[in-house]
């Protein structure tokens, strides 16, 4: 079912030939891109299992990716489709759902209705690099994922970019920002643990350069078909706890000791090249951590 929007878009705000534009699983991301590019002048439409009540210029399409019935009425000539479902739990069964199985039906839909985008982009994450020992890496090196999420991660990228269209697959590292405090609330909280032997590396992006760097990419006349869309500084987990600490006035972090549960995602410690996106162009609003966490934290005062 869909519903049409309070707002009309009028003609891009920066230039840009208005286009018609499908975000599949319209959540946490989604949203934010969509208004991004409402706010563009573009007509955005958001996919998602229920209607949509937080934003109120983007247009609601009730559907469910996994049920291939349900993607019979999508709008006519859409120019750009974002694939930005999220898995809403860590198991193999909702990843094969959501990333493999729904992106397989919404790309079967578009076949079967005669759409033709310039391009689709599915937002698939680095946990399809196994890697453990520190290293840099990029959209070339090896991808062999031990683990369930990136296997299915891996193999929906594949999919798509053997499928029909024009497409890109964006890893997307780990997402923070607003409404995502689980780390700021763990390290306030004087329960932060780290891991430091050797110096664990983490990736992430915020909410807001996830948005911006699909915008970013939609504007590319010919965006490569892998991209990793990272911060500036992959930083051990050492490193972002105690400087979460000294800014919230929490206690320090502590060494995990080996009677500590191990992670719940495996050994992952990697540090993720973002040179290829700033070298097509991309300004990342929020280049490190700190950048990012501090109005996080400011908002919580």
């Amino acid at each position: 079912m869909v519903s049409e929007p309070q707002r009309e878009g009028g003609g891009g705000a920066t230039g840009e030939e208005p286009s018609r534009v499908l975000v599949a699983g319209c959540g946490y991301v989604g949203t934010a891109l969509g208004e991004l590019l409402a706010g563009q002048g573009h007509e955005v439409w958001g996919l998602r299992r229920s209607r949509m009540e937080a934003s109120p210029f983007i247009r609601s399409i009730e559907a469910d990716l996994a049920v291939a019935s349900s993607l019979e009425s999508l709008p006519g000539n859409l120019d750009f489709v974002f694939y930005t479902a999220a898995a809403g739990g860590f198991e193999e069964g909702r990843y094969k759902s959501v990333y493999v199985d729904g992106l397989s039906n919404l790309l079967e839909a578009l076949e079967r209705g005669g759409h033709r985008p310039r391009r689709v982009f599915f937002t698939s994450s680095t946990s399809i690099y196994a890697q453990s020992d520190g290293g840099w890496v990029d959209e070339d090196s090896p991808t062999e994922p031990g683990a369930f999420s990136g296997r299915r991660m891996l193999e929906a990228e594949r999919l798509l970019l053997a499928g029909p269209f024009p497409a890109t697959a964006v890893r997307l590292a780990g997402i923070y920002g607003p409404h995502r405090r689980r780390l700021i609330d763990t390290v306030r909280s004087g329960r932060a643990v780290y891991r430091d032997d050797p110096p664990h590396y983490t990736n992430r992006i915020h909410r807001d350069d996830c948005a911006g760097v699909l915008h970013h990419l939609m504007g590319l006349p010919d965006p490569d078909p892998i991209v990793l869309a990272v911060d500036s500084e992959p930083a051990s987990q050492r490193t972002v706890m105690e400087w979460l600490a000294t800014a919230l006035g929490a206690p320090a972090p502590r060494a995990a000791e080996a009677t500590d549960d191990p992670p719940r995602r495996g050994g992952s410690n990697k540090r993720c090249s973002n040179a290829r996106l700033l070298a097509s162009g991309y300004a990342l609003r929020y280049p490190t951590f700190r950048d990012g966490y501090t109005p996080l934290i400011q908002a919580l005062t």
